[in-house]
């Protein structure tokens, strides 16, 4: 009795290991874990070269989003810096993504401030668009709604409060995971979870 009593454990063992284990060619169920699952909403703009740009653009595309401006004197020249490692890497791994920055200081950058802004620190506009072209109340509750974030122009200052992340949106249009921008990447894991976003 004991012996039946044991074989009966192992297979029901057997059997639960088997329901917890991968039905997908060796990933997991959900690529990439713990998401955020923050639908982003649309937003019309004007990229660095004067043409018009929405969010429902890169529908159905991976893209990593930031929040910046031309005259940060602060945490925006890193990003940008950092953004620029992160694109060289998902070009290395050929991963197929879009970047988008969207400008916290609509009134002050034009696309041609913005392409400038670009250029300075060797971002390729093929696949990345510095946005502008919305007022400052749109900007703040896109960032509030859609990225859990700030962006707030201080009255009487020319800095605006923004936070320094970077997020990466899913085909779907939701935002999957946030990581900082500023200091610390985590260069790899972005690429890594963009690969696996585009699997």
């Amino acid at each position: 009795m004991k012996r039946i009593l044991t074989i009966g454990l192992l297979l029901l063992s057997a059997t639960l290991l088997t329901a917890c284990g991968s039905s997908n060619n060796g990933q997991s169920d959900e690529a990439i874990e713990n998401t955020l699952g923050w639908e982003v909403g649309t937003l019309e703009a004007t990229n660095q070269d004067g043409e018009s740009f929405s969010t429902d653009d890169v529908e159905g595309k991976v893209w990593i989003a930031d929040f910046i401006f031309t005259s940060c004197d602060t945490v925006c020249p890193p990003m940008t810096r950092n953004m620029t490692k992160i694109q060289e890497g998902l070009k290395e791994e050929n991963v197929d993504t879009e970047i988008v920055s969207f400008s916290v200081d609509p009134t002050v950058d034009t696309p041609e401030k913005l392409a400038e802004f670009g250029g300075k620190y060797g971002a390729d506009t093929s696949n990345w668009h510095f946005v502008t072209g919305y007022d400052q109340e749109t900007i703040a509750e896109f960032a509030k709604e859609s990225f859990k974030t700030q962006a707030d122009k201080i009255e009487g200052n020319d800095q605006v409060i923004h936070g320094a992340s970077f997020y990466l949106v899913g085909e779907d249009g939701t935002v999957l995971q946030k990581y900082n921008g500023s200091q610390d990447v985590p260069y790899e894991q972005i690429v890594e979870d963009a690969k696996a976003a585009s699997e």
